[in-house]
């Protein structure tokens, strides 16, 4: 499909009422049609099926879900490693919202596969202040990251990289929640010594006590540890 073909496509798929819920989670963000995603992850797969290439040429997207849509098919590529990695890269530029960063970072599935590719591609933006590059980071490094291998590494990097910016904070204080869920001990004795920001700080104590998975325990102590820094 051309990009006017599926831009006509998603124009007769809106849903005025799904339109103005994803607007009050994307503030700043004023494209949306309104579709939901189990239909952009079908688009996407029917194009990577096709053309990926000719996709991720879009250049004058119109609407956020023809953006949501190239991250997708990212994903779901039949692509060697180097290829990808170099289409990545072209693409980053382009994520302006939480949504879109996120949905490109839970297409990667191939990051399982090729770890060390993947992790030596995002050492290349340890050192960004742009906000959803930091934000790649912390979301690829959360769902790809966080095992034996690569745990005290992972730790290390949260620590290090920018978190200045909302949605870079908000992304790494997510991913300190789920590394305590995954290494508890681990975690919890890093952020002693290496304590983030303010900000990023309560932001991840808070993602640790909404979470279901860490114990009662450890929630226990995340609570003494709220009150002291009050």
């Amino acid at each position: 499909m051309t990009q006017q073909e599926v831009r006509r496509l998603l124009e007769e798929t809106t849903e005025e009422k799904y339109r103005k819920f994803s607007s009050s989670l994307l503030p700043g963000v004023d494209n949306i049609l309104g579709i939901r995603l189990p239909r952009l992850r079908e688009i996407a797969k029917d194009i990577a099926k096709d053309n990926w290439r000719a996709c991720m040429a879009w250049k004058d997207n119109k609407y956020f879900e023809e953006t949501m849509i190239q991250a997708m098919v990212l994903g779901y590529a039949k692509v060697d490693i180097e290829e990808l990695l170099c289409a990545i890269k072209e693409f980053i530029p382009y994520i302006d919202n939480w949504s879109v960063n996120d949905s490109l970072c839970s297409s990667l599935k191939i990051a399982a596969k090729y770890q060390k590719e993947m992790w030596g591609f995002l050492m290349d933006y340890r050192n960004s202040h742009k906000e959803y590059e930091v934000r790649f980071i912390a979301v690829m490094l959360r769902a790809y990251f966080l095992n034996d291998i690569y745990i005290d590494k992972t730790l290390k990097i949260l620590g290090e990289i920018d978190t200045g910016k909302y949605y870079a904070s908000m992304g790494v204080a997510w991913a300190f929640a789920d590394a305590w869920v995954a290494y508890p001990q681990k975690t919890r004795e890093y952020l002693l010594v290496h304590t983030p920001d303010s900000a990023t700080y309560k932001r991840t104590l808070q993602k640790c006590l909404q979470s279901f998975r860490i114990s009662a325990e450890d929630k226990e102590y995340i609570t003494y540890i709220q009150k002291t820094n009050e």
